[in-house]
This record gives C-alpha cells, structure tokens and sequence, in this order.
C-alpha cells in the first residue's frame, strides 16, 4: 500500500480518536468550570480523556512515520469534522445547516490539499541545531503571545496552535531517527528532540486549556488552523517537503486552506439549543468515567455559541 495513503488512514482514525477525547474534554471543563489545575488533575474522567488524546496522539505519530507534514498535519482538522455528529448525538440533537456546510467546506479544502501536497514517506529530518533553533525560536513566539493585555484567548489559542504543530514537527524527526536502521535507537539526536517534543506538547495542551476559560468559539478556530501552518512552515523550509503542480499547485493549496479555514469557522459558530443541566457524574458506580461524562450536558448559559472540543494534535 501507497505510503500516503496510509498516513491519510491512520490520521483519520487518530482525528476520530481525537474528537471522542475533546468531547469528553469539553463537558468536564464546563462540568468543572472555574477549577484549578489540582482539580482537574485528580479527576479520574480527566485522566482517562487524556489516555485517549494519547492513543490518538500515538496513531499521529506512526502516520507522520509514513506521510510528510503537508499531508498529516492539516488532517487534524477532521477532529472537527467527527465531532459534529458525536456531539450532536450525544446532546439529543440533529447536526443543523451550518454544521453541515462546515464539514463540506472543510472536506474540500482538505482534498485541495492533499493533492498539491501528497508526497513519499518522510526522509530527511531536522538536525539537533536545526531543532534547537526551532524551538527556540517558537518558544520567544510563545513568550510574546503569552504576555499580559488584550485578548489573551485567541493569543494563548495561536501559541497552543504553534506549539502543537512544532510538537508534530519534531516529533517525526524523533519518529524517522529513531527507526533509522543506520543509525542509534538513543542517539543524541533523538533523546535531545524527544525532550523538546515533550515540551512542547505539554505546554500546548496547557496554553489551550488557557485560552478557552473566556470561551472555545474563537480560540479553538485558531488553534485549528495555527496548528498546521505551524507544521507546514517547517516541513517546506526545513524538511524539504513540497507541493505538486508548480505555481499552479501552490495556488490551489492556498485555496484550499482558505475554504478548510471557513469551514472550520463554521464548525465553530454553530448554534446548538441550550443544554439541560446535569448533576456531576460519580463514577464509582461502575460507569468509566468518561463514558459517565460524555452520557452529561454541559452546564453554560442559553446565549452561549457552539463550543465544540478543542483540537491539539502532537
């Protein structure tokens, strides 16, 4: 089988993963609104979410194994996609215009995509000077975005965005080094990158859930489509990745992320009617505690937009 293609399906599992993990994500914070860090990180429901971003994030990593940062990346944005009947579903509801014209926005701006960007599988990677210099360079961006002043969601929502999608880049260094044959399963290399993955992805998992205490409609757009720009800069300056077709190509990958971008927009602003509130759930009744959460409506007010979950993919 193409390579590719089974980047292509192993991100689409992964964002499916993903969205079943943000829902579930995205009521307990609304459950839970208000809490702490030390809350949050005692909460069983929480951890067993996080066991399942997991699972999502390490079918990520094998697809960026097999397809370039151009292809996996912006397929993240298909968490959004599953999310809409989950979601839906889940609160007793029908999937309404909108969301439908979201989903085929951003289907078609993903397929736009994939055919300028499909490529071979990933060979060359970021030396330890270029990853250091990348992370360096993101964390000053990181460093600027977090400041103090005015609208701090969508600046923590686009450092998220970055961080997630450096997190990504290199980690498929780690991934091709470490399974080069040739070279040392530990080497330098990849003990120094991985150290800087795991930064990188912790920070964006706590930037995000920064960026939405004021609300998700807007900050989670961002982050949705910070993340792979991230990437996508590195795989084409760094990586030498490309798109097909020449000039013609390129035009059509930017068209293509502008029609993703509104879509994912659209998936945004939904509206959806006002839930029903719930008490917690107690999960010590037998129920897995993310089953008990997602079975909940979350508790915010009537005029409130569509929230649908985050996406931060490694």
């Amino acid at each position: 089988m193409n390579a590719t293609l089974v980047a292509v399906a192993l991100s689409l599992v992964s964002a499916v993963a993903y969205a079943a993990a943000a829902v579930a994500q995205e009521r307990l914070a609304a459950l839970d609104a208000g809490t702490g860090v030390r809350r949050m990180l005692t909460s069983g429901a929480w951890w067993s979410s996080v066991a399942l971003n997991a699972g999502a994030a390490l079918l990520h990593v094998v697809a960026l194994k097999y397809g370039p940062l151009t292809v996996v990346q912006p397929l993240g944005a298909l968490t959004l996609v599953a999310a809409v009947p989950l979601g839906a579903r889940l609160a007793g509801r029908r999937v309404g215009a909108m969301e439908w014209r979201g989903t085929a926005l951003t289907l078609v701006g993903l397929a736009a995509i994939l055919v300028t960007a499909s490529g071979s599988a990933p060979g060359d990677v970021l030396s330890v000077p270029e990853a250091v210099a990348v992370a360096g360079a993101t964390a000053a961006l990181i460093g600027l975005l977090s400041r103090r002043g005015t609208r701090p969601g969508l600046r923590h929502a686009t450092a998220s965005g970055v961080a997630s999608g450096v997190a990504s880049a290199l980690t498929q260094t780690v991934t091709v080094a470490a399974t080069d044959p040739s070279g040392a399963l530990l080497s330098v290399e990849v003990v120094v990158v991985a150290l800087l993955v795991a930064a990188f992805a912790v920070g964006g998992l706590f930037l995000s859930q920064t960026a939405y205490r004021g609300g998700l409609g807007a900050p989670l757009a961002v982050v949705t489509l910070a993340n792979p720009v991230a990437a996508a800069v590195i795989g084409l300056s760094l990586l030498g990745e490309g798109l097909r077709g020449g000039a013609a190509g390129v035009l059509l990958a930017l068209a293509g992320a502008v029609v993703a971008g509104r879509g994912v927009v659209l998936l945004t602003r939904a509206p959806r009617t006002a839930p029903h509130p719930h008490p917690h759930p107690h999960p010590a009744d037998g129920t897995h505690p993310v089953a008990a959460v997602l079975s909940l409506e979350p508790q915010q007010a009537p005029t409130e937009p569509s929230l649908l979950p985050k996406l931060t993919p490694l």
